[in-house]
C-alpha cells in the first residue's frame, strides 16, 4: 500500500471514532441533564424517547463506518496503482538527453559536417534569491549586457530552465563554476550539449546546408534538411528519484535509457576538388568582372558529383564569395547554343544526317514572323553536321530541327532528362521548363527557331551536365547522385538507391556526337577549353538572359548574358565531365572565351586529382588505338575511320546512316572540303533573330514569356 493512501485511511477512521465519541458523550450528557431537570420538576424522558436517541446515533456511526470502508476499498484495491503512479510522477524526474546529429562525409572519409559536445550556461530562476547582484556577477563572464542577464534570472512564472549562453568556451564554463562556488550562487548549473561543426569552412556549404542552434536543419537547406530524419538520431532519457526540495535521492530509482546517434552520410564530393573548383571559379568572375558563376564536375560512367560550386560578386564590395544557395540544381536558365548537341544527337539517331551530311545554309531563315541568322554574318555556305556544329551555326542546327520535326524535338529534349528534377532531390531543386508541341500556349509559331538552338527553354546546369554525360556513356543517361552511402549507428555502410541506367541513343549516334565535340574544342569555338596531354570534346554557349519583365532586356536598358562550356576528358574514355556557366560577363561575353579557360583549368585539376592517364584506346572509334597527340588533328582533316554498321530499328527505321544516305534532304562532299563559303574561324560570334512570337523563356523560377513583335536571342557561341 503506497504511504499517502495508508494515512488517509488511517485519518478517516479516526475522525469516524472521534465523531462516534462525540455523539455518545453528547447523548450522556444530555441523558445527565434530563435527569437533573427531573429532580428540578422538568418532565423526564420517556423509554421510548431515549431509545430513538439511540438509535439515531448506532444508524449514523454505521454510516460513516460504511462511508469510510467504501473509501479504503476504493483506494486500496480498486485504484492503487493510479495512486502509486500519481506518487511516484511526484517524486520521478524525466530528462531528455540529446541524441548527436550523424557527422557528413565526403567521399574520402573527410568531415564536412560532425557534432562536437560543448558547454551551456543555464539558471533555475525559482532559485534565484538576489536578480541583480547575480546578473552583476556573471554578465561580464559570459560576454553578456547586465540587463539581458538580469532579465533570465529573475523568477517568473514558475520557470525552472534558461538559457544564459549556450556552447560557451570550457574556460567560461570552469569561470562560472567557480563563481558559483565561492558565492554561494544557487540556480546556475553547466549542461553539455551537441553543436554542428562545418570543419571545411566555406567549402561545400551551399551543398552541406545549415542546422540551427538547437541542431535541427534549417529550412529547405541543403543535405542537412534533405536528410534530416536520418541524421537526426534517438533521444535518450534519464530518469531519477528527487525528495521533495529538489535533492536527488542516492540510493533512489532511476533508469538511463541512451541516447542513439543519428546516421552518417557519405557524399560523392571529393573536399580538395571542390576547393580548388570554388577558387578558379571565383578567379574567373573575378577576370571577367561578373555577377557570379557556377561549375559542376562529375564522373560520367557512375553520375558522382565530385564538385558543385556556386559563387557570388557581392555588389557593394565586389569581393567574390560562395553562395549559400545551390544554383546548379536551385536555378534554370536559357542555356543557348550547348543545347545544339540534342538536335544534332536526335537527326544523327533518325537517320536523317550523318556527321558528314552537307546542308545548303542560306543567310538566314524565316520562320513565320521571325527571322533566324548565324552569329557572325557569312554568305550561303554548304557546311556538314561537323561543322554546323563545330562553328555553332543556329540556321544549320534549325534545318536540323525542322527536319526532326516538332514532336521529336520535343521527345529528344525529354529523353535527355529536361524537365524534371533529377534523381538527387535537392531542395528547392528545379525542374527546368521545356515547352510542349502538345499543350496550348506553350509551343508557338516560331518555337522550331528558338527552341532547337537552346532559346526558349529553361534547363538546370546539372540536367545539362547530365545530357552530355550521355554522350559520354555512349547514349546511356545515368542519373547524378550525391549521397553515395548510409553510415547506420552499427557501423554498417549502406548505398542509396539509384536509378537504373537508360539508353536515349544508339551507341553509334553517340560515339559520333562525341567526335563531332572533339572538333568543337580542336577547331572550332572551344580552343581555350583544350588540355595539354588529353583531348577534349565540349561545345560553346552563350545565350541572352531572360528577365522577369518578359524580355531580354533589363532595367538599366541593357541586354545580360550567360556563358557556358560543357564538356567531357579524356574524349576517348570520358573519366571527367565539367560545366562552367559564367554569370553576366563584362567585356567578351562568348562561352568560348568567357567559361572556356575556366573549364580547362578545372577539368585539368581533376584529372590529376584522380589519377587519369591519357588513355591508350578511343571508345568512339571502334576501341582502336588512340593518340592524344594526333587526335585533334585527325578530327580536323575527317580521317577518323566510319562509325560500326549502321542500325535498323524495329518499325524500320535507319540509324546512324553514312554520309550521302539522304539524297533527297541533303547533299554530300567529301570530308575536308569547303562549299560555297567557308567556315569561320572566330571564336566570339552572336546570334540573333527578331520579330515573330517566342517560346516561354524561364530563367531561376520566372517565366518570360515573349510575345509577337519582340526581340530574342537566338543560339550564341
Amino acid at each position: 500500500m503506497a504511504p499517502e493512501p495508508a494515512f488517509g485511511v488511517a485519518r478517516s477512521i479516526l475522525g469516524v471514532a472521534l465523531a462516534t465519541g462525540q455523539a455518545i458523550g453528547g447523548l450522556v450528557q444530555r441523558t445527565s441533564a434530563a435527569n437533573l431537570e427531573r429532580e428540578r420538576g422538568v418532565v423526564p424522558l420517556t423509554p421510548r424517547q431515549t431509545r430513538k436517541r439511540l438509535l439515531g446515533v448506532c444508524v449514523v456511526t454505521v454510516l460513516l463506518f460504511a462511508l469510510v470502508l467504501s473509501r479504503l476499498v476504493s483506494l486500496q484495491i480498486l485504484t492503487p496503482d493510479k495512486l502509486t503512479a500519481l506518487n511516484s510522477q511526484q517524486r520521478m524526474v524525466k530528462q531528455t538527453l540529446a541524441a548527436d546529429r550523424g557527422a557528413i562525409f565526403d567521399r574520402n572519409g573527410v568531415e564536412l559536417a560532425l557534432s562536437l559536445p560543448r558547454k551551456s550556461v543555464f539558471v533555475d530562476p525559482s532559485l534565484v534569491e538576489q536578480p541583480q547582484a547575480l546578473a552583476e556577477l556573471l554578465a561580464p563572464v559570459l560576454g553578456l549586457l547586465v540587463d539581458d542577464v538580469r532579465a533570465k534570472v529573475t523568477p517568473r512564472d514558475a520557470q525552472r530552465f534558461v538559457y544564459l549562453r549556450r556552447h560557451v568556451e570550457d574556460d567560461v564554463a570552469r569561470q562560472v563554476q567557480k563563481l558559483a562556488k565561492e558565492h554561494g550562487i544557487k540556480g546556475v548549473g553547466i549542461t553539455a550539449e551537441p553543436k554542428r561543426y562545418r570543419p571545411a569552412d566555406e567549402v561545400a556549404t551551399s551543398i552541406v546546408g545549415f542546422t540551427d542552434i538547437d541542431g535541427k536543419a534549417m529550412e529547405r537547406s541543403g543535405i542537412e534538411f534533405r536528410y534530416d530524419e536520418l541524421l537526426t538520431g534517438t533521444p535518450g532519457q534519464l530518469v531519477f528519484e528527487q525528495s521533495p526540495d529538489g535533492r536527488t535521492i542516492p540510493v533512489g530509482e532511476s533508469l538511463l535509457l541512451p541516447a542513439q546517434k543519428g546516421d552518417d552520410l557519405v557524399l560523392t564530393l571529393d573536399r580538395s576538388m571542390q576547393f580548388e573548383v570554388q577558387r578558379i571559379l571565383a578567379e574567373q568572375v573575378r577576370a571577367v568582372s561578373a555577377k557570379g558563376g557556377i561549375a559542376i564536375v562529375s564522373k560520367p560512367d557512375t553520375g558522382e558529383v565530385l564538385a558543385m560550386a556556386n559563387v557570388r560578386a557581392d555588389e557593394k564590395t565586389g569581393e567574390v564569395l560562395p553562395s549559400a544557395n545551390n544554383a546548379g540544381l536551385t536555378s534554370s536558365y536559357e542555356p543557348g547554343s550547348v543545347m545544339k548537341l540534342v538536335t544534332a544527337t536526335g537527326a544523327i539517331e533518325e537517320g536523317l544526317v550523318t556527321p558528314e551530311t552537307v546542308l545548303n545554309l542560306p543567310v538566314s531563315l524565316q520562320i513565320k514572323d521571325g527571322n533566324f541568322s548565324d552569329a557572325e554574318p557569312r554568305g550561303p555556305v554548304a557546311w556538314s553536321v561537323k561543322e554546323i556544329i563545330t562553328e555553332s551555326s543556329n540556321v544549320g542546327t534549325i534545318m536540323m530541327g525542322q527536319k526532326l520535326g516538332k514532336n521529336r524535338v520535343y521527345d529528344y529534349l525529354r529523353n535527355f532528362g529536361f524537365g524534371d528534377k533529377t534523381a538527387i532531390d535537392f531542395p528547392n531543386e528545379q525542374a527546368g521548363h521545356v515547352p510542349s508541341p502538345h499543350r496550348e500556349n506553350e509551343w508557338w509559331d516560331t518555337s522550331m527557331g528558338t527552341v532547337p538552338i537552346g532559346q526558349g527553354v529553361s534547363v538546370t546546369p546539372m540536367q545539362m551536365l547530365a545530357a552530355y554525360n550521355v554522350i559520354a556513356n555512349r547514349g546511356q543517361y545515368i542519373s547524378p547522385i550525391l549521397v553515395s552511402d548510409v553510415i547506420d549507428k552499427d557501423g554498417i555502410r549502406r548505398p542509396t538507391l539509384r536509378p537504373d541506367p537508360r539508353q536515349v541513343v544508339s551507341t553509334t549516334a553517340a560515339d559520333q556526337l562525341n567526335l563531332i565535340l572533339r572538333n568543337v574544342v580542336s577547331a572550332g569555338t572551344g580552343k581555350k577549353a583544350a588540355v595539354d596531354g588529353y583531348t577534349v570534346a565540349g561545345k560553346t554557349g552563350t545565350s541572352r538572359k531572360a528577365q522577369a519583365n518578359g524580355s531580354y532586356i533589363s532595367e538599366d536598358g541593357t541586354v545580360k548574358y550567360e556563358s557556358t562550356f560543357v564538356g567531357f576528358a579524356p574524349a576517348e574514355a570520358p573519366a571527367v565531365s565539367v560545366i562552367v556557366i559564367i554569370d553576366e560577363p563584362m567585356g567578351e561575353i562568348y562561352g568560348g572565351l568567357v567559361a572556356a579557360p575556366a573549364y580547362a583549368k578545372i577539368t585539368d585539376f581533376a584529372l590529376r586529382v584522380l589519377g587519369v592517364a591519357p588513355p591508350a584506346t578511343d571508345i568512339a572509334n571502334g576501341h582502336g588505338k588512340a593518340d592524344p597527340q594526333t587526335q585533334a588533328e585527325l578530327v580536323v582533316k575527317g580521317a577518323i575511320p566510319e562509325a560500326p554498321p549502321y542500325e535498323t530499328t524495329a518499325d524500320g527505321r535507319k540509324r546512324a546512316h553514312p554520309a550521302g544516305s539522304d539524297p533527297t534532304t541533303a547533299t554530300t562532299r567529301v570530308p575536308g572540303t569547303t562549299g560555297a563559303g567557308s567556315p569561320s574561324s572566330g571564336n566570339s560570334s552572336t546570334g540573333t533573330w527578331s520579330g515573330g512570337t517566342a517560346t516561354t523563356a524561364t530563367t531561376a523560377t520566372t517565366a518570360a514569356a515573349r510575345r509577337p513583335g519582340s526581340t530574342a536571342a537566338g543560339g550564341r557561341r
